[in-house]
């Protein structure tokens, strides 16, 4: 039987559709060692390789744009329809090509999280295409009106080709998706054993007085660390390259490290709403603390989520940028619903599919 090969294409927004996606195919490693992955994706190598450690084919292609953002929170609608009409007038090219790729390389299958576009390439290749996500950019672009609202039907289309949709927690509707099957979270797993982390951090703050920021790929500008001076008994752990230098901050930058490996070390999460932040802090039984954000659709559907179904605190905009972070000594809230979320979504879409990769 010849080598079964995965084409992946990764949504070019932030940093957590490109995690998740690795740590999926991490799986199907596991699972399958001699399958290929090819991941199209304009995410940097250092971050795929921060999850998927073995070997991969890395094509900067960029299928889509998702929104231009300064920050993990501000966007720039007028350069994110700019994009889009550049990526849908240059489709037939687009898909062109990748056609071309994808039958070269004897591809299988193509999985996507979540370009609108790679339902088209699939199906001009004759091949499926299956989809992971929560949530497509037809849902958020919509309510943006104005000519967002014809490249959201033009979206929605695509979605349409797609031929499985593989729905993750904390989702929309995803109503342009013929056929969709619900499974448990997805995203990474720590890495390192919570002594050996604190042995070469030199952290010594028990469990209950140490906090995870994390605030996506791109950050938050003005993030308040003078509140940090109110807690100085506490250790606080940040990605944030741009952070002041505290005594109770501790800043990793080594790309071996990523915020998955910390959570365990942790009380609680503070961060800001996203998916693969959320996926992984419910996965371990982290609490979250979460901002709020009225602009982007994703956003309420996600705090609602947490609030059903993890123990967690929201917080406003008001409250997290101009208070007194009060909330790190009060105890999180608990879940609104006593149901419990599954898990296991790495796991059940990773043996679907190797066990289509190995059909004949």
């Amino acid at each position: 039987m010849p080598q079964p090969i995965l084409y992946a294409a990764v949504t070019n927004h932030g940093f957590g559709h490109a995690t998740r996606t690795a740590a999926l195919l991490a799986a199907v490693k596991r699972l399958c060692p001699e399958v290929l992955l090819i991941l199209t994706t304009t995410a940097p190598r250092w971050l795929l390789e921060s999850y998927l450690r073995e070997d991969f084919i890395h094509r900067p292609q960029p299928l889509d744009i998702g929104v231009v953002q300064r920050d993990s929170i501000t966007m720039d609608k007028v350069a994110t329809l700019e994009k889009l009409k550049q990526i849908r007038a240059q489709e037939g090219r687009t898909i062109a090509a990748e056609v071309n790729f994808i039958r070269q390389n004897r591809v299988r299958l193509v999985m996507a999280d979540i370009p609108p576009i790679a339902a088209a390439i699939a199906q001009a290749a004759g091949i499926p295409c299956w989809m992971v996500s929560n949530f497509g950019w037809d849902f958020v672009y919509r309510p943006w009106g104005g000519e967002f609202v014809e490249m959201a039907d033009w979206i929605a289309d695509r979605f349409s080709q797609c031929s499985h949709l593989f729905r993750l927690p904390l989702h929309e509707p995803m109503s342009a998706f013929p056929t969709v099957t619900d499974v448990g979270f997805t995203g990474g797993s720590p890495h390192y054993a919570e002594a050996d982390l604190r042995t070469q951090f030199h952290i010594t703050t028990p469990i209950e007085r140490t906090v995870l920021l994390t605030f996506g790929g791109l950050g938050l500008e003005q993030i308040p660390y003078h509140n940090l001076q109110r807690y100085p008994d506490w250790q606080f752990i940040t990605f944030d390259r741009q952070a002041p230098d505290l005594p109770n901050l501790l800043k990793i930058h080594q790309p071996d490290f990523r915020p998955v490996d910390f959570m365990p070390l942790c009380s609680q999460v503070v961060s800001k709403p996203g998916y693969s932040t959320f996926a992984e802090a419910c996965r371990l039984g982290v609490p979250i603390v979460s901002i709020t954000r009225d602009d982007f659709a994703e956003a309420p559907v996600l705090i609602a989520g947490i609030q059903d179904y993890h123990h967690h605190r929201i917080l406003s905009p008001t409250e997290f940028f101009q208070g007194d972070w009060q909330f790190l000594q009060e105890p999180p809230r608990p879940p609104r619903r006593s149901e419990k979320l599954k898990t296991d979504g790495n796991d059940v879409i990773a043996k679907a599919i190797v066990d289509y990769l190995h059909t004949d």
